[in-house]
């Protein structure tokens, strides 16, 4: 299916998350061929709740005058599959299944899916968010190993184990009472010990080994050692251009060796070439872990992936 296509399979979509999450414009990947996009929501009691599942490239809304009606609300995001990156307010976050975040719908924000995900939104008060951080953002990842985090994680699941149940006014109020609370001693404060010469240094690195990664994802070599070794830099060093980003460079090198795998199972020019074939040219060597990861990120086989691929083409 070509692009004109897919744009108009997302109009129904667009609609969902106007009216769902505000003002967000839904971008493609060039290379997509099958676009998923699915939205269902619900009202808890003066709380909303919206389920989505998408593939999409890019979710995206720039920054809006808090006085504008759809900025009332944060969004408690939880990453229940797949890997998605959140760009909220300038500063780029990773989130992994069963982590949560939370995203103010009156700044610039957007989500960026690694492959198919699925995650939830609560919207939750912004003025209340706003009173426990008078001068502080109301963005940023969720801190779920610490007490106050694994609790307010229990509580988001019973609250997705109970949705379907009639919830009253009394009950949202307490539910939204509940998250605000455990909000405060979960977000993760961004470092502010770092001067701004070591915060350019970070990101031109981080910058550097992302390009690196897309020169030589073909390469069954690519690793964290042997690109430290390349740049002349230590492993830590390495590996501390995306601590701020809640990223790992094993992470980042195997999605972008599954993305380059699925644009190719989707190209209908590749047909000819197998599978395995293809494994192999992005870097790599085990046909039976590659077919493993694969379904974990897209939630499919990849015979499966090219197949749907071929029937929307």
């Amino acid at each position: 299916m070509n692009q004109d296509g897919l744009r108009h399979k997302t109009l129904h979509w667009d609609k969902a998350i106007w009216d769902a999450c505000g003002a967000f414009t839904t971008h493609l990947r060039p290379e997509h061929s099958l676009f998923i996009g699915e939205l269902s929501q619900r009202d808890l009691g003066g709380v909303g709740l919206a389920e989505v599942r998408t593939n999409a490239g890019q979710i995206a809304k720039p920054r809006q005058n808090v006085d504008n009606a759809d900025d009332r609300y944060c969004f408690l995001i939880v990453q229940r599959k797949g890997f998605c990156q959140l760009h909220l307010d300038g500063h780029a976050i990773e989130l992994a299944p069963g982590e949560l975040a939370i995203m103010d719908q009156a700044g610039e924000c957007s989500v960026e899916p690694q492959g198919l995900i699925e995650h939830v939104s609560i919207s939750i008060s912004r003025d209340r968010v706003r009173a426990l951080s008078p001068h502080g953002s109301l963005s940023g990842k969720l801190q779920t190993r610490s007490p106050s985090g694994r609790l307010l994680r229990s509580l988001v699941n019973q609250i997705l184990q109970d949705q379907e149940d009639c919830f009253t006014g009394d009950d949202g109020m307490g539910m939204q009472d509940a998250i605000i609370a455990l909000l405060q001693p979960t977000l993760i404060e961004r470092p502010n010990c770092q001067g701004l010469e070591d915060i350019l240094e970070i990101s031109g690195l981080r910058r550097q080994i992302e390009r690196m990664v897309g020169e030589h994802l073909h390469s069954p070599e690519l690793s964290p050692e042997w690109m430290a070794n390349q740049l002349g830099i230590s492993i830590r060093h390495l590996y501390r251009s995306f601590e701020n980003s809640g990223d790992s460079v094993c992470r980042f090198i195997q999605r972008a060796r599954l993305q380059r795998c699925a644009s190719d199972l989707g190209n209908p020019c590749l047909r000819h070439e197998n599978i395995t074939e293809i494994a192999y040219r992005w870097g790599f060597s085990d046909s039976a872990h590659f077919s493993k990861i694969f379904k974990k990120q897209y939630q499919r086989s990849p015979r499966d992936y090219r197949v749907e691929s071929a029937m929307c083409s």
